[in-house]
């Protein structure tokens, strides 16, 4: 963080380690007078100065995207911020049940798979402050899905699973919980299910990102990410 001589902050910038490996960065605001005169360039080049060696991703907005680029990230997905009041829910399959603390081996396991590195101590914290769902398949947990407070109401994330047809089924809980109330969904997904179904609901499209990796893209499967934990996480 930077701030100014009477100790008002002026700008900020975090990295969050996933794994022994990677970095997300995230939280990257500099103040609007400031944007102009290389502090958002300043703070970087203090994050990637102590994230080293580890590969490194972000979720860039449009205004730092250039920057992002200057620096050397390289562009891999776009993420579609859809947000609303929820004020219908589409019909899904009845097959996700209510998450226990036991799932919480399995998940790490699935968010590992579909993220490309090891997020225990993240998740861990994450499913205290949430309320989760999860699939079965033959006894084995193959999909879940978290909800909690967030910002102006609620965010639905991470979401885990094989398919979007499973990504719809293990979020339609958390949508019926929260009809009428502000909700918001961060997703790679492109046009399909899954992105109708959120709309369909009200949580319609926002606003996009950009995923930037700079460094080894990890790898990931069999499994995907359809709902990040927030922007700056991923």
């Amino acid at each position: 963080m930077t701030r100014d001589p009477i100790n008002r902050l002026l700008g900020s910038a975090m990295w969050f380690p996933m794994g022994s490996r990677l970095a997300s960065i995230g939280m990257v605001i500099t103040s609007p007078r400031l944007q102009d005169q290389g502090t958002g360039r300043w703070l970087m080049q203090h994050i990637l100065a102590r994230t080293d060696q580890r590969t490194k991703v972000l979720n860039a907005t449009k205004a730092a995207y250039r920057l992002y680029l200057s620096l050397d990230f390289v562009p891999r997905k776009t993420v579609f911020q859809h947000n609303g009041i929820i004020h219908c829910v589409p019909s899904a399959a009845d097959r996700a049940r209510p998450s226990r603390p036991d799932d919480l081996e399995a998940m790490v396991e699935l968010d590992a798979q579909a993220y490309g590195a090891n997020r225990a101590a993240l998740l861990a914290k994450v499913l205290a402050l949430s309320e989760g769902t999860v699939l079965e398949r033959g006894g084995e947990v193959t999909g879940f899905a978290l909800r909690r407070k967030f910002g102006r109401g609620n965010v639905i994330g991470p979401i885990v699973a094989e398919t979007e047809e499973d990504a719809i089924i293990l979020i339609q809980p958390h949508v019926a919980a929260l009809q009428g109330q502000f909700a918001r969904v961060d997703t790679r997904a492109k046009e399909g299910p899954l992105r109708r179904y959120l709309s369909e609901a009200g949580i319609a499209l926002f606003d996009t990102v950009t995923t930037m990796t700079l460094g080894d893209v990890p790898l990931q499967g069999p499994v995907t990410t359809f709902g990040l934990v927030n922007q700056a996480v991923g």
